[in-house]
């Protein structure tokens, strides 16, 4: 019988790990018993109106964002290839409240889509321009704070590192030649050009 080091620990799950689970199960049974509520006071036929309702204008909400984002991804792609026509760099779109908010918008009806009534009064809030902007706004600087506040070395890091370094995205083609005395200099890629001239 070997006594060794003790078993290691297992890591220690954070808060939203923890409590997920539980907020799940919990918004499941209140949207349940909000739905039977519903039924017994305006009855099923009210209920099956509302659910298919909220699907309908759900999905019209989700396609109506998707159009919109395909529009602007078309958009920012001929600006990008009108600016490289032009020999220019392109640079990033200029992003408006309104437009920038696609992801809340679609959403915004999923929610509506999920049947329950607490999903759907959450669905419409994102259908309000204001709303959205301010949750934009508010998960921007989220992750701001995240990516400034990461340790050196992480994932977080390098993104910041690139996206810090090279915004405009140029390549500067040629390779590395180490002459650190223990693998000699090494001879230059007949496929690649050298980077002196």
């Amino acid at each position: 019988m070997t006594t060794g080091a003790p078993p290691p620990l297992a890591p220690q799950r954070s808060r939203a790990r923890k409590f997920l689970p539980l907020a799940v199960a919990a918004w499941l049974v209140l949207e349940i018993w909000l739905l039977m509520v519903v039924a017994d006071v305006a009855g099923g036929l009210t209920v099956l109106l509302l659910l298919v309702g909220g699907v309908v204008l759900g999905g019209a909400v989700v396609k109506r964002a998707g159009r919109r984002a395909f529009r602007n991804l078309t958009s920012t792609f001929q600006q990008a290839q009108e600016a490289a026509r032009a020999g220019a760099t392109p640079s990033a779109p200029e992003r408006t409240g309104a437009e920038d908010r696609n992801g809340f918008l679609m959403l915004g009806g999923l929610l509506l889509m999920i049947p329950g009534p607490v999903s759907d009064v959450a669905g419409l809030l994102l259908l309000i321009p204001p709303v959205r902007s301010l949750l934009g706004r508010y998960a921007e600087r989220a992750v701001e704070r995240r990516m400034t506040s990461a340790p050196p070395g992480s994932l977080q890091d390098a993104f910041q590192q690139a996206r810090m370094h090279r915004p405009d995205g140029k390549v500067v083609p040629g390779e590395v030649i180490r002459q650190d005395g223990s693998q000699g200099p090494r001879e230059p890629d007949g496929n690649r050009p050298p980077l002196m001239p």
